[in-house]
């Protein structure tokens, strides 16, 4: 890729994702699952940009939705209301209202109260709303803490137990509708183990439920596939992880639901940003970008690795901090890397950053909102431009006091 053209028409920094990537990615793991019925739901909170979503509702994609924000992105782009469901924590009811007026495939409940508060909204309405429960199946997925979903600790979902009863009313009820279970015990699955441990438990109360005549249709295994951020993690086999899946589904009739996001964009984009100083005290070396912590977080958030690429840089290395401009000493995109000596403006790429990257950036410290850039079929295009400092007041301007 020639980044100095790049730089040259859109500047630094800025994200570039490679849409034919993507799409490859996308097809290996629906092929995967071929033998049984299935549908991917992409996990729009990943990487919200609308040119990539319509791609993928080329591909029959269906979207995750945490908001219904993300519910209206994936409308907006043309996808179909019967391959959105709308997950997440804290719905509103507003949000709620919404998301049933929509029309979507269904709401993934968190909790009792929640499930109480949808079905008033549905009786308002005077419809019938479909759902699914999210099980917390108290399985360890082995991954960061902040990315682990399935353990009683953790805010998301309801034990088995709670679910069974949530089930049972919700069946009785004339406003609600179960169609679905649902499990996601975290994200950068490496390990395929826990999933499979997941399963059979969500597995066996599927099978419990449908002894009691509630008629479920899909069962959702959630996301958390994870990538080879470091040379030397292994992915996680598609073949194998379909068929692990598979033996724990024996006897269902179900559809199966799968939520990727990292897994499909996060090793098919880059953050681009270039050098503007070296630096050195006593002990340390820092190589300071004009790239920072509001642009991508996952270094300063979680201690994230990423791989640094210095495509027209291959002279002396030596340790160093990449840092950016933020008034944080947590504003760093890696720390005792060995890296090649810089100079302004050299170019500098931080790999696999498709997932979390720009849908996590920020205003913080009134920096603008890089450009986003895609790669398909050859050709690269602008997908969403430089936020400017007018972009980010507009909302504050007219209330200023002359």
């Amino acid at each position: 890729m020639d980044y100095k053209k790049l730089k040259d028409e859109f500047q630094t920094p800025f994200y570039i994702y490679n849409f034919d990537a993507i799409k490859e990615k996308f097809l290996e793991l629906k092929n995967a699952f071929k033998a049984r019925k299935s549908q991917i739901f992409y996990a729009v909170k990943a990487n919200s940009n609308l040119s990539l979503l319509q791609m993928l509702v080329k591909l029959d994609s269906g979207f995750d939705c945490v908001s219904i924000g993300e519910v209206k992105r994936a409308l907006k782009v043309g996808a179909k209301p019967y391959k959105i469901i709308f997950s997440g924590v804290g719905k509103t009811k507003e949000e709620l209202k919404l998301a049933l007026k929509y029309n979507i495939l269904y709401i993934n409940l968190e909790s009792e109260a929640e499930m109480m508060l949808l079905e008033q909204v549905a009786k308002e309405l005077n419809t019938k709303a479909r759902i699914s429960i999210r099980v917390n199946p108290n399985v360890d997925a082995k991954t960061h803490p902040y990315i682990s979903t399935g353990l009683n600790e953790n805010k998301f979902g309801v034990e088995i137990e709670s679910a069974k009863k949530m089930y049972i009313y919700a069946n009785n009820s004339s406003f609600l509708e179960p169609i679905g279970v649902h499990f996601h015990i975290g994200s950068q699955l490496l390990d395929l183990s826990p999933i499979y441990e997941a399963a059979n438990i969500v597995a066996k109360l599927a099978k419990e439920l449908k002894a009691l005549k509630i008629d479920l249709k899909f069962f959702d295994i959630g996301g958390g596939l994870g990538i080879a951020y470091k040379k030397g993690d292994l992915e996680p086999n598609l073949y194998e992880y379909a068929q692990g899946i598979l033996a724990n589904l024996n006897g269902l009739d179900v559809t199966i639901g799968m939520e990727p996001g990292r897994f499909l964009v996060a090793q098919n984009g880059e953050f681009v940003c270039s050098v503007l100083y070296e630096k050195y005290n006593k002990t340390k070396r820092f190589v300071i970008v004009d790239g920072a912590m509001n642009d991508l977080i996952r270094p300063s958030l979680y201690e994230a690795y990423h791989e640094i690429y210095m495509p027209y840089n291959r002279g002396e290395e030596s340790l160093c901090d990449v840092v950016g401009g933020v008034c944080e000493s947590g504003d760093f995109f890696a720390k005792e890397r060995l890296l090649p000596h810089t100079q302004n403006d050299d170019i500098m790429v931080i790999k696999n950053a498709g997932a979390y990257g720009f849908s996590m950036s920020s205003n913080y410290n009134t920096r603008n909102k890089v450009c986003e850039l895609a790669l398909e079929n050859g050709m690269i295009r602008l997908i969403r431009q430089r936020e400017s400092f007018e972009d980010q007041i507009a909302l504050e301007e007219k209330f200023i006091k002359v």
